[in-house]
């Protein structure tokens, strides 16, 4: 009985952070598209590339910070 437990918790456990990181992922996306003057929604839609990427760069290194800190 004590093992099941274990694996309740641990689950508990990961469904939680799992939970922290998509909000703290939101969260940092919805600064970012704050605190920059480029509306990026409206230049990916009209095509910009370098907006895209950049972006892009951007959410992927706040995906890697926030993996690094619920690690």
């Amino acid at each position: 009985m004590d093992e099941i437990s274990r694996y309740a918790v641990e689950t508990f456990s990961v469904i939680w952070w799992s939970i922290v990181g998509v909000f703290a992922f939101a969260f940092g996306a919805y600064l970012f598209d704050k605190l920059d003057p480029i509306d990026y929604k409206v230049q990916i839609e009209n095509g910009n590339i370098a907006a895209a990427i950049k972006f892009s760069a951007v959410l992927l290194g706040l995906a890697g910070i926030i993996v690094t800190a619920i690690r």
